[in-house]
């Protein structure tokens, strides 16, 4: 599809520069709040109604916060083809409500970096769900917006006035969305290594 509206999204942000305006900007236009754990607090604080994951998949936060979105009524949601009839009647099967617009920014790994914390808690430092996040509404950027930064927040804003977010922005977003985690990714092999290393 060339413009999507957005009628629900999933915030999940380690940055919240932005947003509250921006949550309340999709909020005034009707649009389902779906958040986690520190995120869904700081919207709440904001006074705005937010639907928490463990509510959306049944099953609450484990392993200290490891596993929070990791489930298929977040993933299926996000990554179905809304244009494949066959893909909606599984969605529809399940009861999975798909979305349309994520934004995720990622644990601060370089941060921790600098630091110098012990290898056990940088571990604790590495994001698994916010890069699966990522990375599945970057590939299905034909149905869903991913925003992997506040600094597109007002980007978003200004076509969501007009009715909805364009192609040419869904993939743009999508592009850096995976350069971004593509650094990241290196960013943990490289202090990885310097770990193995220095074990020799």
């Amino acid at each position: 599809m060339d413009v999507l509206p957005i009628k629900r999204t999933l915030l999940s942000v380690t940055h919240k520069d932005g947003l509250a305006e921006f949550a309340a900007f999709l909020h005034g236009r009707g649009v389902e709040l779906v958040s986690t754990g520190g995120t869904m607090r700081f919207l709440k604080e904001q006074g705005l109604p937010v639907t928490a994951v463990s509510e959306v998949t049944g099953f609450p936060e484990i392993l200290d916060g490891r596993v929070k979105t990791l489930n298929p009524r977040i993933h299926g949601g996000i990554l179905a083809d809304k244009d494949n009839p066959a893909h909606l009647a599984t969605l529809a099967e399940h009861g999975i409500t798909p979305f349309d617009l994520v934004c995720v920014n990622l644990y601060d790994f370089a941060s921790a970096l600098e630091k110098k914390l012990p290898v056990r808690n940088m571990v604790e430092e590495i994001d698994i769900g916010g890069p699966c996040l990522l990375r599945a509404t970057a590939k299905n950027y034909h149905s869903v917006l991913v925003l992997p930064d506040p600094a597109y927040y007002g980007e978003a804003m200004k076509q969501l006035e007009q009715g909805g977010v364009d192609l040419a922005f869904r993939q743009r977003m999508a592009a850096r969305t995976f350069r971004l985690t593509s650094r990241y990714d290196d960013m943990i092999a490289t202090w990885l290594e310097s770990v193995a290393e220095a074990t020799l």
